[in-house]
């Protein structure tokens, strides 16, 4: 392969490859001879914030219901002719997958059949089967999902930092959505959010461990769709305004813990970042967080010694192109 694009790292000691096939599904390989495990992660551009959007080969918005990006993580694991954990069962492998608000990926670990694995993952993550049948059954599915986590008391406090310190951004809205909200997702707007979002030059598929990499190319390409355009423009997401000030300054809520739990949040006004400047801007001011509130600072001492605080404790910055935001949290 002569389109490759190779990374290296003097200080770990590394390299990276790139290559991008004709559809433009970025393909990442970090080779680890001699170790044991490989790992693949086949990830989307698309997350739970996604909800307006206009669709590819058409002019006008939509706004679909909140939750539906993590519906369709739910639902590509159902083929026609059943599940898909049991296929990467029986190859000896684990299988999961993920929603976060910019971003649905699956993965699997696995020590042997590698390249089996790799044809499933991009086999069932290329093949979608919706029915109004499985739409619905999943409907129940979810909704449990999404009670279980209303009685999650980390859960529901960081959720309510999101909502003090948003007005419109969907940022503080549940990435599972809510009970009614899942109720108004049908197949023929899977299939929409779907064929948008997962076009592969939408995608990226990264590759760790002792591997063949023209050989997991290969496989790659055998099994990736063929009746699909190439290269697409970027999708155009569509976010409301969101102001810079803080939608209120204090949520309490009440469930069952035996220390109570508590979130602050600071809403950063300085967004806009992406890229290499949005990653630069994560661990600048990760590093900061740590500088200020980490284990072995003053602060934290004092805090622990006077019991206001235990090893929950905790900072963490989290920032896309059209949000920001600090949480400091624990038990106190």
């Amino acid at each position: 392969m002569d389109s490759i694009t190779t990374v290296k790292n003097d200080i770990l000691k590394e390299e990276s490859y790139l290559h991008v096939l004709d559809n433009g599904l970025k393909v990442y390989f970090i080779p680890k001879p001699g170790f044991t495990k490989k790992y693949a992660i086949f990830s989307t551009n698309y997350g739970s914030n996604d909800n307006e959007f206009v669709p590819i080969g058409e002019k006008e918005s939509i706004k679909v219901p909140e939750g539906i990006a993590h519906f369709l993580e739910h639902k590509l694991f159902e083929e026609k002719d059943g599940n898909i954990f049991n296929e990467f069962s029986k190859l000896g492998s684990s299988v999961n997958a993920f929603t976060n608000f910019n971003q649905t990926a699956y993965l699997f670990s696995c020590t042997d059949n590698f390249y089996k694995n790799l044809e499933l993952l991009v086999s069932f993550v290329e093949s979608p089967y919706f029915t109004d049948e499985n739409v619905n059954k999943e409907k129940g599915i979810i909704a449990q999902e999404i009670k279980m986590y209303d009685d999650n008391p980390g859960w529901k406090v960081f959720f309510n930092s999101l909502k003090a310190m948003y007005h419109n951004h969907p940022v503080k809205e549940d990435i599972a959505g809510t009970v009614e909200s899942i109720e108004d997702i049908d197949k023929e707007t899977l299939y929409k959010c779907y064929n948008t979002f997962y076009h592969p030059s939408n995608m990226i598929l990264s590759i760790v461990g002792d591997i063949d990499f023209e050989k997991a190319i290969e496989t790659i390409e055998k099994n990736i769709k063929k009746d699909r355009e190439n290269k697409i423009s970027k999708v155009q997401g569509i976010y409301p305004d969101e102001p810079k000030e803080i939608q209120q300054r204090y949520i309490e809520d009440s469930l069952s813990v035996s220390i109570p739990l508590f979130n602050i949040g600071f809403k950063d006004r300085d967004v806009g970042y992406d890229g290499d400047e949005l990653l630069k801007k994560e661990i600048v001011t990760n590093l900061l967080l740590d500088m200020i509130f980490g284990e072995s600072t003053e602060f934290y001492r004092d805090m622990y010694e006077e019991g206001l605080i235990n090893n929950s404790f905790g900072s963490q910055f989290v920032a896309s192109k059209t949000y920001a935001h600090s949480i400091i949290g624990g038990e106190s």
